[in-house]
């Protein structure tokens, strides 16, 4: 009678782990030991676990979860479950930013949206005014860029004709000073020829 009541036990404690269960069926019950009476519910709470074991089901054939939980993550996470959970744990806290980002994103769309019309007659003229402006003070600039241009190139061929010129002379004297150092008896002769008169 007592080896039927422990049978009975042992039984409703299978069934109850394998009825409960999360994302991972290994990570309930694998490190603990549940010790239970009688298991007995309402049937309230019959349905509510049937209907989270048909969910806890569909999570498990999905093919997506499948291919998650063979991959290396998943079988990381299968292996810390602590992980997964404090994982878990921040995607749930999360989401209320993020879901508040996106809130935010979509009323500014919308009033954009909503003010497109005025807003982009206003972009229009600004763009056009500074546009306006800023090819004035490039004419300007140019203007100012060739003048300097213009003189510098002004002094630079004065200078460089100067150059020139002052270079020529320079020649002349070297190439008179020259025939005059290779011909002393032209000009020994002038000067007997100025004493003898």
């Amino acid at each position: 009678m007592v080896s039927r009541t422990m049978d009975s036990d042992r039984y409703q404690i299978t069934r109850f782990q394998r009825k409960v269960g999360w994302l991972s069926k290994k990570w309930l019950f694998r490190r603990f030991k549940t010790v239970t009476g009688e298991y007995n519910m309402s049937k309230e709470m019959q349905e509510l676990q049937k209907q989270w074991h048909s969910v806890v089901e569909s999570i498990h054939s999905n093919s997506n979860v499948v291919a998650f939980m063979n991959s290396r993550v998943g079988l990381y996470l299968d292996d810390h479950p602590f992980i997964a959970l404090s994982l878990l744990m921040f995607i749930a806290v999360s989401a209320i930013p993020v879901a508040f980002f996106l809130i935010f994103i979509v009323t500014t769309a919308v009033m954009a949206c909503i003010g497109v019309i005025v807003m982009e007659g206003v972009v229009i003229s600004i763009g056009g005014i500074a546009l306006l402006c800023v090819l004035c003070g490039l004419g300007a600039l140019s203007l100012g860029v060739s003048g300097v241009l213009s003189v510098c190139y002004i002094i630079l061929s004065t200078l460089v004709n100067y150059w020139y010129a002052s270079r020529g002379e320079i020649r002349k004297q070297e190439a008179n000073g020259s025939f005059s150092q290779k011909n002393p008896s032209v000009t020994d002769l002038s000067a007997n020829k100025g004493k003898n008169e």
